[in-house]
């Protein structure tokens, strides 16, 4: 990692229920030169978050787990939010990067909605977790309208096409594609999707497997944070 990405001012808080997860992250931002705050318990970072002041809030950022045993990153962030750590009415507000191993693209729309940098899928490789804190820290410094999908928080190989050439790809799929594209970003199995268009799911998985071309995705996750980032209704 760049040195000059890095201050030593820079705090990392990190909530996971993991222990090993936890253990190897802290072990690796450390060694970029981030100072490291773990948690495994949401309410003890909840608290400690709300203690922070402006200056700190403002040289800080969260890397939150999506799902843990007594809170949901999601619901942790709506507290956040509510204490006035994070969030739209938040001067300054905490970035947040969410992280999560189960790929659930219904919890990271949430997430991106609630004002969340990006999410990451575990494990991540560095280099995307590192664009991903270079975003945060951005976002901190200077907090955009509206929550976004930068292409800087993308690895090099899935990033967010432009805005023309993101609209070149979507023409170019048929009426039923987007339909079914559609249920994809929703979080929707090939199986619902079948149902309430009132096709086989085989048909399904011909149209998602044509979406994923001429859209070029490499995966779900990576279709959806492409929807995103335009900001637009697929």
């Amino acid at each position: 990692m760049n040195a000059n990405a890095t201050p030593a001012s820079r705090t990392l808080y990190l909530l996971d229920d993991n222990d090993d997860f936890r253990a190897t992250a802290k072990w690796w931002l450390s060694g970029a030169g981030y100072e490291v705050v773990d948690f495994q318990d949401a309410q003890t970072a909840i608290d400690a978050l709300k203690a922070l002041d402006a200056q700190a809030i403002g040289q800080a950022c969260l890397l939150l787990d999506v799902r843990m045993p007594t809170m949901t990153g999601l619901q942790v962030h709506d507290a956040l939010i509510e204490a006035g750590v994070t969030g739209g009415n938040a001067q300054p507000s905490l970035p947040i990067v969410y992280m999560t191993g189960h790929g659930d693209v219904p919890l990271a729309v949430q997430a991106m909605e609630k004002g969340a940098v990006t999410f990451l899928e575990k494990p991540f490789q560095d280099s995307a977790l590192e664009s991903a804190l270079a975003r945060a820290f951005q976002a901190g410094s200077q907090r955009p309208a509206a929550p976004a999908v930068a292409e800087a928080a993308l690895p090099d190989e899935t990033a967010a096409p432009t805005c023309a050439e993101y609209a070149r790809r979507r023409a170019a799929l048929s009426p039923r594609e987007l339909q079914v594209m559609q249920g994809v970003v929703e979080g929707k199995i090939s199986k619902t999707i079948a149902r309430d268009l009132d096709i086989s799911t085989k048909t399904v998985e011909l149209h998602r497997s044509r979406v994923m071309a001429k859209m070029q995705a490499d995966s779900v996750v990576h279709l959806t944070r492409m929807a995103l980032h335009q900001r637009v209704d697929v």
